[in-house]
Parts: C-alpha cells; structure tokens; sequence
C-alpha cells in the first residue's frame, strides 16, 4: 500500500509499523531525500523519517545556487566542475527548469584584488567551457558594463569584471518537490518523528524506535537495511549503533544574510576575498542574498545561528563591491546558518574537500553524509548503488534501472504558468501578476491545483502579508499536499514570509490556527 499525499500521520504511523521495508533512511535533507527517491524508482519498498521538517536544517540554509563551482577551478578541479555542469544544466533543462533558473555572476577586479583580469577571464571561459558555453561564452566586460548589471556595484578602483553563467534556486521548494517525487515513486515518508533507538536483530541494524514530535506518540519501523542520513547529526546515530563510534565527520559553519534590495539587479556578484574565498551578493526573491561564511564549528547543531560576528563579517566582505547604500542593517530581513559536513582530518575547514563520506557501522548501519544541491540526484544514485553492493545485498539484487532523467512534480514553463494565472479568471477578478509570477515559478504547473482552491474559496487568493507575494491558498496547500505541520514548516520553508521578514506574531498566529483545523 502506498499512501497518498496529504494522508493523516496517524495513518501514515500506522503505515510504517505494519509494514517490512526494504530500506530505512533517517534524515530527510537533501541527502536522504535523493536517496529515498531513488530507491524507490529502483523498485524498493522504502521508509524515510525525519527529527525535524523535511530540509529543516542545513539543506534549507545554502546559498540557493545550483552552479559548477567557479572556485574549484582554483584547485585545478576540474573533472569536479564538469561533473557539476552536466548536473546543473540536466536541473535546468529536463528535471525542474520550473524552480531552477539562469542567473548572470559578474567577478569584479580591483585594483590591488587578489586576481588579474588576465587570470579571471581566462578562468570563466574555461568555466563555461566545461558547460558547453550552455550559458554563454564567459568574458571579461568594462567597469560600465559591469555597473548597468549590478548598480549597487562599488566603482573606485574597479578594473574590468569578468562575467559567467550560473543558476539559482529556493532550496527549500526544491526539497519540498523531491520528497513529493518520492512519494509519487511509492515512498512513505514522515517528518517531525525523532529515532530514539535502534532495532537490532542479533547485533545487526534491523529497524528504529521513533516517536511522533508533535503527539508524542511512539512507534517502530523494521527494515533490512537502515541509512543514517541525518547529516551534522551523523555521529550522534551512529553513537547510538555502537556507543564506542570514533568521530566520522566535522563541521563548518556557514551564514547568510537577506537584505531589502534597493534597486533591480541583473545580474549577481562574486566578490574575491581572498586568493581562495568568495563572497556572494545575489538578487534571490526580491531581495539580495549575501553570503556565505567558512569556519570549523563543534557545538549543537540544533542550535547553529547567524551570530552578530557572522553579520558584521558578511557585511564587511559584501562591502567590498556593494556600496554602503545597499548593506544597511535596518534593511535585514533574515539571517542564517547552516552547517557543511566535511570528512574528519586536519587542516582548515575553508580547505577541506566537498565529497560524500560513507561509513559502515559495527551493526550494519551504513551512515553517508556530505553532498552539495548541484550534484545531489547524482550523490542519489552513487549512495544507492553503493548499498546493492554490500556484502550479503541486504537489498537483495533486483533493483530495477532508473530512468536518466525523472522530473520533479509540477514540470512547465514559468512564464505559461503566470500568464494562465493571470488570463484564467474573469478580468474584474484577475490574479495579481507578482503573485501568478510568485505561484508559477514556485510550483510550476501545481500552481493550477492552488488557482482551483482560490477558485472555491476567493479569500483563499489574498496576500497573507500585504508587503509579500505569498497567499493563504499556499498555507492550506502546505498543510492539506505539503507535510507542513508547524507555523515554521510554513513561513521559513513552503513559504517565503520568513526570508521577506513578513513572519510577524499576528500572521504567525493566523497560521498555528489554520494548522490547528482539520484538513
């Protein structure tokens, strides 16, 4: 039995405890999430559960890019940023060119900077090379050129600035959207339902004790084999596997800022820190996005947070191409941090290597973390072909082949789904353009399922703040197709009330009684 999108957790509870899984998968970031889609279009009956929301964490606090990686030129990788091309270009053209879009980076060079025009101009051409000039041919423009893309751009000292091709999405509907495409492969999925013990089976991993956040109820899940994809908090489980576990991992703290933008820009920047470091300042849901920091961290990941350091540091690096007009502090919206979980060693966080860990736990446990947006179908696949080797193939050995190329729910073209919006109902009743823009190129064609709720209920199609393109027919949808069960499930994650600052205690009320009432 499969269970439908928008079914009752009781019912979902109720699911996971009666049923034998073929795989377990604990964590629903980017990472469990790949996996668990993939598993199931393999053919296999798989479970995945989260402590939290379904990208609750670090997998909703990331720069919002799916790029090939500029800097990883730097290091001469470039295999790494072939590789991160053919991803970003199949996201943008055949699996969710609805919430992936291109986005213009201008580099600009200063005098004094850490690199030349020379170095820079060959270096974004190589870039787009390895993208087949899929965007473009990357150059190197005059300091004017520069200014009529990015006019908050800082012009004494400015040189030349090189200019490339990337694309920028909302991590957390991407999330959203991959965990539905699970569930229409036939995963079960629960979020907000924290592992408190293993299952074993003489010695060996066989399932987990979870209980239900939200009512405390508690439950099991057997399965024949579990994955551990709980990211910063990957030691913590593989702990609970085997109390004498030597640390797997370690952290790097990354924070971002959201600013009120003052003027359109079009195209974003990345700025030069220093010879290896970058600082972003991308225009990302009518605002600007400034990031991202890079420094170890060893404390709760639960309670990571954008810190008044982190704020003046982005400020400062943000301030060396983006006038002071531009970064000013009443203009912050949001700010926050997430946490990269790198592989265990020495040396600098900033320096160490951007690759997937996979360990095997003395039960049987196998615990994967690590991974990146761009790449994350491609970390999907690796993952799952890694557990049809194990020794014994707990998952048996008849997994089916997955399809090259399975879109994410809601696949259309943006600008037809605005349009069919905004001309569908009567002219004295027509949809606001900025929110048919704001629907479309946040759902895609599922945007039409949330124009039929406003269709039966119009209340349901007005602002749910009036400085903000988001409606009330998304917090129903959240609630009744979206697995969105606190008022932070909505306004930081399905919505983008929280990034806007638009989140105040009457709008925040209004939804925890929404949620309060039956679907």
């Amino acid at each position: 039995m499969t269970l439908a999108i928008g079914t009752d957790r009781a019912e979902t509870r109720h699911e996971l405890a009666g049923t034998a899984y073929d795989l377990l998968v604990i964590g629903g970031g980017i990472l469990g999430t790949s996996v668990t889609w993939m598993a199931a279009q393999a053919g296999l009956r798989v479970a995945m559960v989260d402590a939290g929301d379904f990208a609750g964490a670090t997998s909703s606090a990331s720069s919002k890019l799916v790029h090939g990686g500029l800097r990883y030129l730097q290091t001469g990788n470039v295999r790494l940023v072939a590789e991160n091309h053919r991803e970003r270009r199949a996201l943008a053209a055949d699996i969710a060119p609805h919430l992936v879009k291109p986005l213009t980076f201008v580099v600009p060079i200063y005098r004094g900077g850490p690199h030349g025009a020379a170095k820079l101009g060959a270096g974004v051409f190589l870039y787009s090379a390895l993208s087949v000039f899929g965007d473009g041919m990357g150059r190197v423009i005059t300091p004017q050129q520069a200014m009529a893309k990015v006019p908050a751009l800082r012009s004494d000292g400015l040189r030349a600035a090189a200019v490339y091709g990337d694309h920028q999405m909302n991590d957390s509907r991407v999330a959203v959207m991959t965990v539905r495409a699970a569930v229409d492969a036939g995963a079960v999925v629960l979020n907000h339902a924290e592992v408190v013990g293993l299952r074993k089976t003489a010695g060996t991993v066989t399932g987990a004790e979870l209980r239900d956040r939200l009512d405390g109820t508690e439950f099991g899940v057997s399965a024949r084999l579990v994955l551990n994809a709980t990211g910063p908090w990957v030691d913590h489980l593989r702990r609970m596997e085997d109390p004498s576990a030597a640390p797997s991992i370690r952290l790097s703290k990354g924070a971002h800022l959201v600013l009120r933008r003052q003027e359109p820009w079009k195209a974003a920047l990345t700025t030069p820190i220093d010879k290896y470091r970058v600082s972003f300042a991308i225009p990302w849901e009518d605002h600007l996005l400034l990031g991202t920091t890079d420094e170890a961290y060893d404390g709760d990941p639960a309670a990571v947070r954008a810190t008044e350091a982190d704020i003046a540091q982005i400020l400062d690096e943000a301030g060396h191409s983006v006038r002071d007009s531009q970064l000013r502090r009443e203009d912050i919206t949001y700010a926050f941090a997430g946490l990269r979980v790198l592989p265990g060693g020495p040396g600098q966080v900033a320096a160490a290597k951007r690759e997937t860990v996979v360990t095997s736990g003395s039960g049987g446990m196998l615990s994967v973390a690590g991974g990146k947006w761009t790449t994350y179908r491609h970390i999907g696949r690796h993952v799952l072909a890694t557990l049809a080797r194990l020794p014994g193939q707990p998952l048996g050995d008849d997994l089916a082949d997955i399809l090259p190329a399975v879109p994410l729910p809601g696949l259309a073209s943006p600008d037809a789904v605005a349009m069919r919006l905004w001309t569908d109902r009567d002219p004295g009743a027509r949809m606001d353009p900025l929110v048919a823009r704001h629907l479309a190129t946040h759902y895609g064609s599922i945007a039409f399922d949330l124009a039929r709720l406003i269709r039966e209920d119009p209340a349901l199609g007005e602002r749910i703040h009036p400085d903000g393109p988001d409606i009330w027919a998304q917090a129903i949808y959240a609630r009744d197709r979206e697995w969105a069960a606190t008022v932070d499930d909505v306004v930081r994650r399905r919505t983008t009330l929280t990034v806007r600052g638009l989140d105040t205690p009457d709008v925040r009320a209004r939804i925890e009684k929404l949620l309060g009432q039956a679907a």
